[in-house]
């Protein structure tokens, strides 16, 4: 049998090009002789709908476009699309996840995903009933095929997995043990640093479980925070791989399942900085696509987090599509003029300089002349960041730009940021990376060449919105707080120092500016964000 691993770029709810890439697929892999095209969950819906499948009519729509599809498809091959289709026992909830196996002149069979993941980003058993995986079975062309969906193949039992406690008990196992000729799970599988390992493991379970070869098809592209890295493979009884999809872009790859297996091998980024870069581009390039913008802008400081910014958007977008604002404040360094026009000129970003210095002495000014005079604080720091805030939504408004923030984790973990301020904007691109991973990705920027001014990297950080201010002054060093905040973030490990008790306390008070931050793409196994649900209204500290 020849199988195609179509990996596709599905945009949730646009059944239309989703369709035409579904079919374009479909051509190309009838050219290649194929014998059998499978695509990733929720290949036509796009993933995951959550409350958009409270509007019936939307699943409607996509049932229609799943039959003209199956009108379409040429004779002699068999298509496996992921859909969300109406749930005909009529008992439990309205929907399934489902895989839909379309045959010309044949009646579709429908397999419906069996394990609804409810922890961290995913919360699928709102709308979903769950099927039955030891019904999934296709008899096809004298062959008997196991078909999975994605958390499907994730309860195998071992020490590393977190996940198997939640199921109590692995599906697969319920799959009476009568030989399987191939295993196909179709997946949308958000990428975090671990993932791609963590998948080999329990692809290679699943198929030396069943002594069969195994495809697994996974989804690409940016769909909100979340960033599908692809990465489709084809594995033989022993869980090696004999075919490989590319990471982080769309590709269509044969494999042959017989006597002699073979299939093309795509070789995938090992250095953990590009494979960063990557996928932060490709979350920042498919969020702005599927949201309807091609231009972007940014607060550029003369600080490392910005110009890493600049750096992602002139990949994600082309530098043209770039524009930096420069926003002096009265105590703006000369210097951070000076090397956010060198990053400027070294990206051929477009840079724009509004002083913010006018309009901060007459606000302050109109402030004090109601409310009285105070020492310098807070409210002349955080007036500079609004008003910055107030010129960069301005050119927002204008020029039809989407306005990138430019905090970290490791801000925003401790509230080091001011709301309505340098939290505004539509997309967080490096929200989940902490400081030291911003300096070590600006480092990777510079390996082949200087791009971000050395001194940017080099100095130490500071927002200047008061003389002689850094960061330090009210942080920990970033590398004893980047430790505290994995613990506490990702780790969720006890809190036992004075360090952190202060940053757990910092991290509970801050929890309403968290609430309104942008969107942050998602790269790591515990982001801020729908990930992870933390009231505002508590007095719990631990």
């Amino acid at each position: 049998m020849r199988v195609a691993l179509a990996q596709i770029n599905s945009l949730l709810g646009d059944f239309e090009n989703n369709k035409a890439k579904i079919l374009d697929n479909v051509r190309r892999a009838v050219e290649r002789r194929c014998d059998l095209v499978v695509f990733p969950e929720a290949a036509l819906f796009g993933y995951h709908p959550v409350d958009l499948l409270e509007r019936p009519s939307l699943v409607e729509t996509q049932e229609k476009v799943l039959r003209e599809i199956h009108k379409a498809i040429p004779k002699g091959v068999g298509v496996l699309v992921g859909a969300f289709v109406r749930n005909t026992s009529k008992k439990g909830k309205g929907f399934w996840n489902a895989a839909v196996f379309l045959e010309r002149g044949k009646k579709p069979q429908i397999f419906a995903k069996q394990l609804l993941p409810t922890y961290d980003v995913f919360d699928e058993s709102r709308h979903i009933e769950p099927g039955r995986l030891a019904d999934n079975i296709l008899n096809w062309r004298g062959k008997r095929i196991l078909i999975t969906i994605c958390e499907d193949i994730w309860g195998w039992p071992r020490k590393d997995n977190p996940f198997f406690s939640t199921y109590g008990r692995n599906p697969l196992e319920d799959v009476k043990p009568r030989k399987m000729d191939l295993v196909l799970n179709l997946s949308a599988s958000p990428f975090t640093a671990t993932k791609l390992k963590n998948r080999m493991t329990v692809i290679k379970a699943t198929a030396t479980h069943f002594k069969c070869p195994m495809v697994y098809v996974n989804m690409v592209g940016g769909q909100d925070e979340l960033i599908f890295d692809g990465a489709s493979v084809a594995v033989d009884k022993a869980g090696k791989v004999i075919a490989q999809n590319v990471r982080f872009d769309e590709d269509l790859n044969v494999v042959d399942l017989g006597p002699e297996m073979r299939g093309a091998h795509r070789e995938l980024a090992k250095d953990p900085q590009e494979i960063l870069r990557s996928v932060i581009v490709l979350g920042l390039r498919d969020f702005l696509r599927k949201t309807g913008f091609s231009r972007v802008h940014l607060g550029l400081s003369g600080g490392i987090d910005s110009a890493l910014v600049a750096c992602l958007a002139a990949d994600a977008v082309g530098p043209s599509n770039v524009t930096a604002i420069m926003l002096p404040g009265p105590f703006t360094s000369p210097n951070s003029t000076e090397w956010s026009l060198a990053l400027a000129k070294n990206l051929g970003i477009e840079i724009k300089e509004v002083s913010i210095v006018p309009a901060y002495k007459q606000a302050l000014a109109d402030f004090e002349k109601e409310f009285g005079k105070q020492g310098f604080g807070l409210v002349n720091e955080n007036l500079q960041a609004r008003l910055r805030g107030i010129m960069l939504m301005a050119y927002s408004n204008r020029d039809k730009s989407m306005l990138l923030g430019c905090s970290n984790k490791s801000e925003l973990a401790v509230g080091y940021s001011t709301l309505y301020g340098d939290m505004i904007g539509g997309l967080m691109p490096i929200g989940d990376l902490l400081k030291t991973e911003v300096f070590a990705l600006s480092r990777y920027y510079n390996s082949q060449g200087e791009i971000i001014p050395a001194e940017i990297i080099d100095r130490p950080p500071s927002a200047e919105l008061r003389e002689n201010q850094t960061d330090q002054d009210s942080l920990p060093p970033y590398e004893e707080l980047d430790k505290v905040i994995s613990n506490l973030v990702l780790g969720f490990k006890p809190v036992k120092t004075d360090l952190e008790k202060r940053v757990l306390d910092l991290m509970m008070k801050s929890e309403f500016k968290r609430w309104q931050s942008p969107p942050v793409l998602k790269i790591s196994d515990h982001a801020f964000g729908r990930g992870r649900r933390f009231p505002v209204a508590h007095r719990a500290r631990g």
